[in-house]
């Protein structure tokens, strides 16, 4: 028995020696892959390699190529043709050619433009090729092959910075010109038209695992703009902090979905941690701690990141209400009580979610502090061409219960009904957007305000004039607002809770109960949503260019930068779709793309959710009803 025992103690001590030793070897082991696949039916067949099926192509190819938007999102808008053929290259064979542009300017935008999509491709390549890929056969033969790519953008183009007027569209084309070059053209009326085409091109390329080399479509030919204007995402960054790291990300995002605007949302009554110069003491009492606050040279960071990615960053400064914990300094300074009902409970009497917070719109310091945070937003977010005002959520019973409030009321004569409340928030509404028009040097834009109490139909005219303002439409107003919106000519943006609240389905994080805006929206909900259908069939009418767009919601009431890119993706790239292509179909004849172009983002470090089994990625329909 001793010695059998000691036998099996010598194999043990012998296999743990083999595994130690071999694995230098183990390290560059690749299991055959016995799999080719076939485009039947625009869809990518999956079969054993061998016999009359020898001459299958790599996965990469078949996505590539099979069907016809191979695995482009969002799908292009106009003339789509990729070639059946893929063509191998090196990184170090991708070259920018040339760059024509009106003004310096623009032509530094599109040298960074490509600098990012290069860098993105170069993400495509597992680190152990970087080292190894050159030892195979294959490279040898494409080492000196040649991506030359041109960016002509129009004489007219000048504009470096993205407006509701800014034409977006861009021609694509790629043909080879001989065994060792191809030139891709990229045409556009605008920088960001340009840029739009960068990405696409990345998304005709792809990493061939099995020749361990770059691939891309052979010929293509694409023209391409968006169906609205308007395609962004609302990030709440005051419930909870996110790191500049992590909007960052957020941004890179976007850019892959062509999404053009991002809403942040960057103050509430929870928290105020953006750093103004002038008003030092909001971030002083309003910053969860010293090092969650956003600092000025982060906001100019941020919004040129997003600039050079053909995104807005657009600031909402949410008032009168959703204004709390940071205003606290006010009355020690000899400005009386600027936020009323400040962490006032019970929470439910005052407002919609602890903390409570409210503007006091009869202080006249309220308005002088105001023009102050105007003015610097306008020149760190600048040059601004939206601005949120917020304008959601303001609770009558607050300032009903306020004295300083209802002693107003009083000596104006005002009886402390609802109409006179909320004549009461229109004044104020109304000195906000003159105090903007003066901090944005005299320059009138849009101004979005969330539908409420103040857009009802019956109160419209006497309050918010279209010529001012754009209507987000986002909880049950759709159907009690939209008709008679765009019958007054407001221009829109849909962010329907039913379909674009991406926060919801989580439950309640105050008490146990399901959440006030029902269960999780799946990427199928966030798809089928269609501003222009809804439009239609609530209006009996198409109202045209007043559907400016729409955006996804993401409230952090449970959310941080922990789980941002899982509950924001792949559910906004859905949107970017809708938004873009906004398709006659359903989600059905998307998911074979959506499910790539998930795959995709995570390549390029975005946390993505995970939406089926690889399994169904690799054959394609076997797992679709």
């Amino acid at each position: 028995m001793a010695t059998l025992e000691s036998a099996s103690g010598g194999l043990y001590l012998l296999l743990i020696t083999s595994l130690v030793f071999s694995s230098t070897s183990n390290a560059n082991f690749e299991v055959p892959n016995p799999w080719g696949w076939t485009c039947i039916n625009e869809t990518c067949m999956k079969l054993e390699n061998v016999g009359n099926h020898a001459s299958l192509m790599t996965f990469s190819k078949c996505k590539l190529t099979c069907g016809r938007d191979g695995v482009l999102w969002p799908k292009p808008t106009g003339i789509t043709h990729i070639g059946g053929e893929t063509i191998h290259f090196p990184l170090e064979g991708l070259t920018l050619n040339g760059i024509v542009t009106p003004s310096q300017e623009v032509e530094d935008l599109a040298q960074k433009a490509y600098d990012i999509f290069r860098a993105n491709l170069a993400k495509m390549i597992p680190l152990t090729e970087n080292k190894n890929g050159n030892n195979h056969n294959h490279m040898s033969q494409i080492k000196n092959r040649t991506i030359a790519i041109n960016i002509d953008i129009s004489k007219s183009g000048t504009a470096t910075y993205l407006t509701l007027e800014t034409n977006e569209a861009y021609v694509l084309n790629i043909r080879p010109v001989d065994d060792l070059l191809t030139s891709v053209s990229v045409l556009a009326s605008t920088f960001f038209g340009a840029r739009h085409a960068l990405e696409t091109l990345l998304q005709l390329m792809e990493y061939d695992e099995e020749h361990a080399a770059l691939e891309m479509v052979a010929f293509a030919a694409i023209s391409d703009s968006p169906k609205y204007k308007y395609r962004g995402i609302l990030l709440d960054t005051a419930r909870n902090f996110y790191s500049v790291k992590s909007i960052e990300r957020t941004l890179d995002a976007m850019a892959a979905n062509k999404l053009n605007t991002f809403h942040w949302h960057i103050t509430d009554t929870h928290s105020f941690p953006l750093y103004l110069e002038n008003l030092p003491d909001m971030v002083y009492y309003g910053a969860y701690s010293p090092k969650e606050v956003y600092k000025t040279t982060d906001i100019y960071n941020l919004v040129d990141y997003g600039r050079v990615r053909g995104i807005r960053v657009m600031p909402e400064f949410s008032a009168p209400a959703h204004a709390g914990n940071g205003w606290q300094w006010a009355k020690n300074k000899g400005l009386g009580d600027i936020a009323l009902c400040l962490n006032k409970s019970p929470w439910s009497s005052f407002c919609q979610e602890p903390p409570c917070g409210q503007l006091n719109v009869v202080n006249e310091n309220t308005y002088r502090v105001l023009g102050q945070i105007y003015e610097e937003m306008a020149v760190i977010f600048g040059p601004l061409d939206l601005f949120h005002f917020g304008g959601e959520e303001i609770n009558l019973s607050c300032w009903n219960t306020t004295e300083n409030i209802t002693n107003y009321m009083r000596e104006k004569g005002l009886n402390r009904t609802d109409d006179s409340f909320i004549k009461l928030w229109s004044d104020f509404q109304s000195k906000a957007y003159g105090l903007l028009v003066t901090a944005n040097k005299g320059k009138h834009i849009p101004g979005i305000l969330w539908a409420s109490n103040l857009t009802k139909e019956s109160l419209l005219g006497m309050h918010i004039d279209p010529e001012h303002y754009i209507i987000q439409i986002g909880k049950s107003e759709i159907d009690s607002q939209l008709k008679h919106l765009l019958q007054k000519g407001f221009h829109i943006i849909f962010s329907n809770e039913d379909a674009w609240s991406l926060d919801c389905g989580f439950g309640s994080g105050y008490k146990n109960e399901d959440s006030s805006c029902g269960g999780y929206k799946g990427w199928q909900a966030v798809y089928n949503n269609n501003p222009t259908k809804i439009t239609i069939n609530r209006t009996s009418s198409f109202y045209g260019d007043l559907i400016l767009g729409g955006e996804a919601t993401l409230r952090s009431t449970q959310t941080d930068e922990q789980s941002l890119d899982a509950k924001l993706w792949p559910r906004g790239a859905a949107l970017a779709e809708r938004l873009w292509t906004n398709p006659l179909h359903n989600w059905e004849p998307a998911e074979t793309r959506f499910i790539h172009h998930r795959q995709r983002m995570v390549k390029r470090g975005i946390q993505a959710d995970r939406i089926q089994p690889q399994w169904c990625h690799q054959n394609e329909g076997l797992c679709y009803l």
